[in-house]
């Protein structure tokens, strides 16, 4: 078994964005939190799929972190 990242994002009309931040372009949604984690698993699933298929590398939890940037000022320009 092995673990993976996964960003679970509220959206405004209802349900999730999960984002899995090692497979770029991995995104998926749910309309409740379980359904986000089930979409979650069978999207990071068909990603390695698809890395073997090429023999591509799969790169694990191990390679990657997550962090925080702080601005100290936000352009007003960006809040459109």
């Amino acid at each position: 078994m092995q673990n993976f990242t996964v960003l679970f994002r509220a959206e405004p009309e209802g349900g999730f964005t999960a984002i899995v931040p090692m497979f770029p372009g991995c995104v998926t949604y749910g309309k409740d939190l379980q359904e986000a984690k089930t979409m979650a698993a069978d999207a990071i699933q068909a990603y390695i799929t698809s890395l073997q298929k090429h023999n591509e590398p799969i790169p694990y939890n191990e390679d990657t972190f997550i962090g925080t940037v702080q601005l100290t000022k936000i352009n007003p320009s960006m809040h459109a």
